[in-house]
């Protein structure tokens, strides 16, 4: 199994400061991105792997719905979350016109 009990304690006291605090938002966001990792190198090599890629995009919407609870929660958590695993920062501000 690619993710065994060590490496998702390791994942959780990384990001969520325990490894028993599961229901971080910042744990849960850092596992999905490791799991979506995974997942896109596995349909790198198996392009037509159709149930993958819908649970590939499961994961990310997941991932997308945490990061804007805390966007709305916490911003300094959320820029801080986003800064330590890399991500784009694609949640819009409330107001924000697209293109203006």
């Amino acid at each position: 199994m690619y993710l065994s009990k060590e490496k998702k304690a390791e994942i959780f006291q990384k990001h969520g400061e325990v490894e028993t605090n599961t229901g971080s938002a910042e744990g849960q966001v850092a596992l999905f991105t490791y799991r979506i990792a995974h997942l896109t190198e596995h349909l790198k090599k198996n392009r037509k792997d159709f149930s993958t890629q819908l649970s590939l995009q499961k994961l990310v919407g997941k991932r997308r719905g945490i990061l804007a609870y805390l966007y709305k929660k916490d911003i300094e958590r959320y820029r801080a979350i986003i800064k330590n695993l890399g991500l784009r920062d694609i949640i819009k501000p409330i107001g924000a016109k697209d293109g203006k």
